[in-house]
């Protein structure tokens, strides 16, 4: 399965009512989520940093597991990810990302709130970097961190993508109370 050490990115376009973005995973789990309406040229430049040299393979059937979760997410039916995730970050950029998995659904914080959980108060900044470094939009809930006052902030799916996503989340948690 793999080429010369370079792991095969298996990716897809999902496509469900309005939503549609690239996906790939390696043999080990999900490792992007694209942003909403883009061509697959965003997934190919991310690919070519982040995997040089991996071939990216068309393979709807290795993504189904992830496309069932993430279409349950945009149904509002799935609050929670259980396919293996297998991003790859710096210490740093992980320590964000759990502190972002770890918001919970239909729920917002702010960047000074993430910079806290992970004990850099300083690092307001790097911890925006971080954030917008994040390759599995959705399954690690980047959307829901925003500005202080509760302003909606930059995202690499965009504004609209964002308020779409935080739109969902808190019509799903209202009508399962």
């Amino acid at each position: 399965m793999e080429t010369r050490n370079k792991p095969i990115l298996y990716w897809s376009l999902l496509k469900f009512e309005d939503w549609h973005f690239s996906i790939a995973s390696t043999s080990k789990g999900l490792v992007f989520v694209g942003s909403q309406n883009k061509s697959f040229e965003e997934l190919f430049e991310w690919a070519k940093k982040r995997f040089p040299g991996s071939p990216l393979v068309e393979d709807e059937e290795k993504l189904e597991p992830y496309v069932i979760e993430i279409i349950q997410y945009l149904e509002g039916k799935r609050k929670t990810f259980t396919v293996p995730l297998a991003y790859v970050g710096t210490p740093f950029q992980l320590a964000v990302w759990q502190a972002l998995c770890e918001i919970p659904y239909g729920q917002t914080k702010s960047y000074s709130d993430i910079a806290y959980a992970i004990n850099k108060p300083a690092a307001v900044r790097a911890v925006g970097a971080a954030i917008g470094a994040n390759p599995v939009l959705l399954t690690i809930p980047c959307h829901r961190v925003t500005g202080k006052n509760g302003s909606l902030t930059g995202y690499r799916g965009g504004l609209e993508m964002k308020k779409l996503l935080l739109d969902l989340e808190k019509r799903a948690s209202s009508s399962n109370k």
